[in-house]
């Protein structure tokens, strides 16, 4: 039988966030204000050559876990941050790594990183830890 082929994956979308303010520009990559066309919802974007993201991506998540940012969950391209609020409860973000599928996925060629709020309190309906546990 012939092989099934799945069909090409939709633009990502963030759901219905805002995109995220703050984040810093670090280098190799440079503010992409035009990505959203590429997203379904709001997003600020930097891009940087395809060959590079990876390593990007990485610089990103260290520079926010220095900010109090913290991984929670994710798959091969988006994370999903969280950070602790003072007053209870966690704010939410997402990154997510995504390149034009039209165009040949060439080590030159454009890839992002698009950053978006979660909205509403991501550890709502999350047990609170027991005193003295350390939280993961």
């Amino acid at each position: 039988p012939a092989p099934v082929q799945a069909p090409a994956p939709a633009a990502p979308s963030f759901g219905q966030g805002a995109a995220a303010t703050g984040v810093p520009v670090l280098t190799p990559a440079v503010a992409s204000p035009d990505c959203g066309a590429q997203l379904r919802s709001p997003a600020f974007c930097v891009t940087a050559q395809l060959d590079q993201v990876g390593a990007l991506a990485d610089a990103y998540l260290a520079q926010f876990e220095k900010e109090g940012w913290l991984p929670a969950a994710g798959d091969d391209n988006r994370v999903i941050l969280i950070k602790r609020r003072e007053n209870g409860g966690c704010d939410g973000m997402q990154m997510i790594a995504f390149y034009d599928e039209t165009k040949p996925a060439e080590a030159t060629a454009p890839g992002y990183l698009g950053f978006a709020t979660i909205p509403g309190d991501v550890c709502a309906g999350q047990p609170a830890p027991a005193a003295g546990a350390t939280p993961q």
